[in-house]
């Protein structure tokens, strides 16, 4: 059995044609229908007769248009898409082509040009790749995904500030908000802190690629673990970093609709502050879990209480490594540090100690978990006027090197130093940046040079000399 394509139109006309030879329509009434003549009526039926329906399937088909453009036309045209517009879209190149190369093409045949050349794609293969939703955990706390939101929470009321957001996987339960002035290494550690006293440890935390939880620029001498990456190993809690925002749509999501309901919620307290803020989260987190929680499909809870070998106020530092000079010094972020000579320090010259910087400001050295005494000496802390009244012998010296100092830029603190906007206090001080003037580069013609009347003079004499000659 033979299968037969037929359009449309083919189909009806073989219906009417059918119905002629039944006697059912007049030659003349079936032309009228199908907007031919009645000559063309008693070809079709020849057809019809001697091929069957096979005879009245266009004879065109399948074979190359009449109206097409011819072969070297069609490799003169891809030569100037493939040369100058290979990355233009079809009818921006069929513009620039009647415009610069006088070649005058329809966009759509340019288009099926370009796709068969690999140069365009269709839109069904330009659309976007489709993500699939993840299930979500089977029980609480067993992944938690944290996100900071950048965004004005107080609207012209304050400045603009991060909301940082854990919410849990299996529940979309928002376990902590804390609000901070912006996203770093010590807002995470005391946002944590805070997250694990009030719920325990979770099994992993699901982050983006932000450099407080992944180096972003490990080399191949170091684990390309972060500060925060430690704490969190130390504690024995996974951290894993997603490949795409789409991953953890999750906090996605509740930052978008934060952002709407969080917003107008402080607006209407009259909140304009950090601290503000932070003390009204915990009741607006009650409200927003009663709207939007689920229930877990396993009603166990995976968070883990401390260990007792467990110090969650020791792991969450920022931990560096220095080495004890002879004379019982190290250095840290431009500033030396000087041990106090006791029985546990004596010994440690040569020796390499702990420097651990806390999210509150203080800073301590420590051996085998043991603080040591220490003085601060900074590097970088310019000679006051205070100093220079106490030593009156050496007012001079202490004037001039102060004059030197502000004449000079000012020093800056090692590259990778933590970032300290959300730290209260510590122990070093940030120079105050030099503001440089900014030079505006005039419009037009720069304006001509004003003549001294002894240059005047001279111009005069000399037109008068050459006149005379």
């Amino acid at each position: 059995m033979t299968v037969l394509a037929m359009s449309h139109s083919e189909l009806s006309r073989y219906d009417t044609l059918l119905r002629v030879t039944r006697r059912e329509l007049r030659v003349d009434d079936a032309a009228m229908l199908l907007g031919v003549s009645r000559r063309q009526i008693s070809r079709l039926l020849m057809r019809l007769r001697a091929d069957g329906a096979e005879g009245l399937v266009s004879r065109k088909r399948g074979k190359p248009s009449n109206r097409r453009h011819k072969g070297d036309f069609r490799e003169r045209v891809m030569a100037f898409v493939r040369e100058n517009y290979a990355d233009f879209g079809p009818t921006l190149a069929s513009e620039y082509l009647a415009e610069r190369h006088d070649v005058i093409i329809s966009r759509e045949t340019l288009r099926k040009w370009m796709i068969e050349a690999g140069l365009w794609q269709d839109r069904e293969a330009r659309r976007p790749r489709p993500y699939q939703p993840r299930y979500r955990r089977d029980c609480r706390g067993e992944l938690i995904q944290v996100d900071g939101s950048k965004h004005h929470w107080f609207e012209d009321r304050g400045p603009q500030c991060t909301l940082l957001v854990y919410i849990d996987d299996a529940t979309s339960e928002l376990m902590h908000l804390r609000m901070v002035e912006s996203e770093s290494t010590f807002a995470y550690m005391e946002a944590t802190r805070a997250y694990i006293e009030t719920h325990g440890k979770p099994v992993a935390f699901y982050s983006d690629k932000h450099c407080v939880f992944r180096n972003n620029t490990a080399s191949a001498r170091g684990d390309g673990m972060t500060h925060f990456g430690r704490a969190l190993e130390a504690l024995n809690i996974e951290i894993i970093c997603a490949n795409s925002p789409q991953a953890k749509g999750r906090v996605e999501r509740a930052n978008a609709t934060l952002q709407d309901r969080l917003v107008k919620a402080m607006r209407l307290e009259g909140i304009a502050t950090i601290a503000e803020a932070n003390a009204f989260l915990p009741g607006y987190m009650a409200r927003h879990n009663q709207r939007f929680a689920k229930a877990p499909f396993d009603a166990r809870d995976l968070h883990r209480p401390l260990a007792s070998h467990e110090d969650l106020h020791a792991e969450m530092v920022w931990r560096e490594w220095r080495s004890v000079t002879r004379a019982l010094t190290l250095h840290y972020n431009k500033a030396m540090f000087i041990l106090e000579p006791t029985p546990v320090s004596r010994p440690l010259a040569g020796k390499r100690v702990e420097v651990c910087e806390f999210p509150d400001g203080t800073l301590e050295i420590r051996h085998e978990g043991t603080a040591l005494p220490y003085r601060m000496f900074d590097k970088i802390r310019q000679v006051n006027q205070a100093a220079i009244v106490e030593n009156k012998h050496l007012d001079a010296a202490l004037l001039m090197a102060k004059l030197m100092q502000e004449q000079l830029p000012p020093r800056k603190r090692n590259n990778n130093e933590p970032r300290r906007r959300d730290q209260a206090a510590h122990l070093f001080c940030v120079p105050e940046p030099v503001e440089e003037p900014v030079l505006k580069r005039k419009r037009g013609r720069p304006p001509l040079r004003r003549l001294t009347p002894d240059e005047i003079a001279q111009r005069l004499y000399a037109a008068s000399e050459g006149a005379h000659c």
